[in-house]
């Protein structure tokens, strides 16, 4: 346990916060940085065909120690931390043996986790948490999947008697941002199947997830010397306010769940003559998410029919699509991450995920690539936590899966 904390805390606190406005990639130094020193341990647990190419990609070799030919398996994880909450000087807490009340994670600005909006906190009682410090959030999407792919491949490596076939190993890029499989190499990466160590809490297993796009909706206005303005000006913000008024009101995160998609306003900033609105578009089913997207088109022409041509325009871009279509031709890579986490003791979950993974993207560049649990919460934010216990069953189940790919012949 106190090896697995003395990683993640050592990757926690290198800022990769992503940046979708650089236009670089990885689109922060930060991110090369932590690449560079992960290549380095890699080699140094004992790992080959280490390698860090000029985007930042980690690709990694754990040899194969038996004679027979098995399917290569790969466990895939992403350097970077979410754009949208402080990644600057995380300083992560321990609390151990959790009794189940409310933890204050900073004391002077009575910034609390509390039971009663993550009653989830209940489940933890007696394990040990590692928290906030109620400023920044903590990094554990993903760089606790991270730290278990480097502890499990050590293992191994520490017990060569222990046999295993060949494991590939990648930590990708601007997961975040939605550019973590741009230039990932399937052919050079060289695995049958993989799995992203991405997911939330313990035991869940995912191979359904969103339809995404990123939506930019710009608003043009006309300034005028507010004294002189009738019939004149033309307030780019009050228009965009109405563009956000014409969605559905209850078709947004903070009212959907399961299978049910949304809008969802990331950004706006603007003044008289321009307003900017960033939003993600997101659907399980392609038909609705395809509906969404026109509704989008349908607005700007409304306001356009209203304010004159010209005043809206969107751009639309697709992100990723549900992998869903990718997995369930071979399901047996979902049987199999069923069967070792059952055989560790870890109550599966297959359930969607609210969100993507470079599994997505990656498993319609044929390369199939569902998601494991990496057993953080409320990822995103100071309110985010992981339990240790959640990160040391991981790695069982990542050195099991290992174990049951070498059975297969």
């Amino acid at each position: 346990m106190e090896k697995l904390i003395d990683r993640f805390f050592s990757y926690v606190r290198q800022n990769t916060q992503s940046d979708s406005k650089t236009g670089l990639v990885p689109s922060t130094p930060g991110q090369l940085r932590f690449a560079k020193e992960l290549a380095a341990e890699l080699t140094s647990i004992g790992l080959i065909e280490v390698d860090v190419d000029e985007n930042g990609y980690v690709m990694a070799t754990l040899p194969s120690n038996i004679k027979h030919d098995v399917p290569v398996v790969g466990f895939i994880a992403h350097m970077d931390t979410s754009p949208d909450f402080s990644a600057r000087h995380i300083n992560p807490q321990v609390v151990a043996n959790y009794n189940g009340d409310d933890i204050v994670l900073n004391q002077e600005e009575q910034i609390v986790l509390s039971t009663t909006l993550f009653p989830e906190l209940k489940d933890c009682i007696g394990q040990t948490l590692i928290t906030t410090d109620g400023k920044t959030l903590l990094g554990a999407d993903d760089k606790a999947g991270i730290a278990e792919i480097v502890t499990a491949a050590e293992y191994l490596v520490a017990h060569p008697e222990i046999p295993h076939g060949k494991v590939r190993i990648c930590f990708t890029p601007d997961e975040e941002i939605g550019h973590g499989a741009d230039y990932f190499d399937v052919k050079r990466f060289g695995a049958d199947f993989a799995y992203t160590m991405d997911g939330g809490e313990i035991g869940e297993l995912q191979y359904e997830n969103f339809n995404a796009a990123f939506a930019r909706v710009l608003i043009h206005g006309r300034n005028v010397h507010p004294g002189y303005a009738r019939g004149k000006m033309r307030n780019s913000m009050r228009i965009a306010n109405q563009f956000i008024s014409m969605l559905p009101r209850h078709e947004v995160p903070e009212h959907t769940q399961e299978y049910e998609g949304f809008y969802h306003l990331t950004s706006i900033q603007g003044n008289v003559e321009l307003t900017e609105m960033d939003y993600i578009i997101r659907d399980f089913k392609k038909d609705r998410f395809e509906d969404r997207k026109s509704e989008m088109h349908h607005l700007v022409k409304k306001i356009n029919s209203e304010f004159g041509e010209g005043t809206a325009e969107v751009e639309i871009n697709d992100q990723y699509y549900n992998m869903r279509e990718k997995i369930e031709p071979v399901m047996y890579v979902i049987d199999l991450a069923r069967k070792a986490m059952e055989e560790v003791d870890v109550k599966p979950k297959v359930i969607p995920i609210r969100g993507g993974t470079d599994g997505a993207r990656i498993s319609f560049m044929g390369l199939p690539c569902p998601n494991i649990f990496a057993g953080g919460h409320n990822f995103h934010g100071k309110y985010e936590f992981i339990p240790v216990e959640s990160m040391q069953k991981a790695v069982d189940v990542i050195l099991k899966i290992i174990d049951l790919t070498g059975e297969i012949r």
